[in-house]
């Protein structure tokens, strides 16, 4: 019998409260535009949708977990050591999750709405899905059940994770140390992945260890030179509640409807988002192939004037009386 683990994140949801409201203290003193109060509550009741989505459907995503348990290959213990190696392992379940929910638009139409808001803090990070268990996005840790980790422990161990994530949403914090920066995830390093700047789509997808990142090639760093634009690639433009937590599912919906062909159909779902049939569309790796080119085509122009200018400036020097 497992023993019996508390839910963390009910411990944590005081001080989240707290938390958000001190921020919003700071935020009001530094720069009021941090905080939007209409944003702040989208937010805020996207969480409460999630948590009562969570409280429906949790037993039965436990039950798919316990299931898989019964075909474990090891029996996994209960000493503290297994636990940080769970939690390692999580994240690392947690960095390819969150990377295919930025990649296949079926798993993006329910992470779609933690990236809905144009402001970035702590209220950003209360809003969460309410069609988790329907886009499947638990499947992910499953395997870790099968390798012989109780569900509980994965619970416990997912949520400890969870709160870590809480802190990292926010512009109050700017920089770590460098060597926190190196192997944790950080403010910084998240707000790049909420930045929708073409230099930054599609990067940082670290739960807790910013390693996974820059092992896997997606590790981005934060430039004071840009600075991130937050949200959607096309905003939400609502702050209507409904619309937040399903506009992403109705979009696909009409997609399918409208798309020629089967595989037409299945690609509006698991093809990245803003795939389209015909290319009228851009995906975000298109957006930062042309932020690219274009970017290159402009530093090679303002070097042709460069040494166009220096070359005149030579000439001229040549023609010049001696003395």
């Amino acid at each position: 019998m497992p023993p019996h683990l508390p839910d963390p994140v009910q411990y944590a949801v005081p001080a989240f409260i707290v938390l958000v409201f001190a921020e919003m203290l700071v935020a009001r003193a530094r720069d009021k535009s941090r905080y939007e109060p209409k944003d702040t509550l989208t937010s805020l009741s996207l969480g409460f949708g999630s948590t009562i989505a969570g409280v429906i459907l949790g037993a039965t995503m436990y039950g798919i977990a316990a299931w898989v348990y019964q075909f474990r290959f090891f029996t996994i213990g209960w000493a503290w050591y297994w636990f940080v190696i769970a939690f390692v392992l999580d994240d690392f379940a947690y960095y390819w999750f969150h990377r295919t929910a930025h990649r296949v638009r079926w798993f993006w139409a329910s992470h779609v709405i933690h990236h809905s808001s144009q402001h970035y803090n702590l209220s950003t990070a209360l809003r969460q899905t309410w069609t988790g268990f329907f886009s499947l996005s638990f499947i992910f840790r499953l395997p870790l059940a099968l390798l012989g980790f109780h569900p509980a422990m994965l619970l416990f161990v997912g949520g400890i994770n969870l709160i870590f994530q809480f802190w990292i949403h926010t512009e109050v914090i700017d920089r770590m140390p460098r060597w926190f920066e190196s192997v944790m995830n950080t403010p910084s390093h998240h707000r790049v992945h909420h930045g929708i700047n073409p230099r930054y789509l599609d990067s940082n997808y670290a739960g807790v260890f910013i390693i996974w990142d820059k092992m896997f090639g997606s590790f981005v760093a934060e430039r004071a030179d840009d600075p991130p634009v937050y949200g959607i690639v096309k905003q939400l433009g609502s702050f209507n509640l409904l619309w937040a937590a399903t506009h992403e599912w109705i979009g696909i919906a009409r997609d399918i409807w409208a798309a020629p062909g089967w595989r037409n159909k299945l690609n509006y779902a698991l093809m990245p988002p803003g795939w389209s049939h015909d290319g009228s569309r851009d995906t975000s790796e298109a957006i930062k192939q042309n932020w690219a080119a274009t970017r290159a085509e402009r530093e090679q122009n303002a070097w042709k004037r460069r040494t166009s200018s220096s070359s005149a400036g030579d000439q001229a020097a040549a023609q010049s009386p001696a003395g």
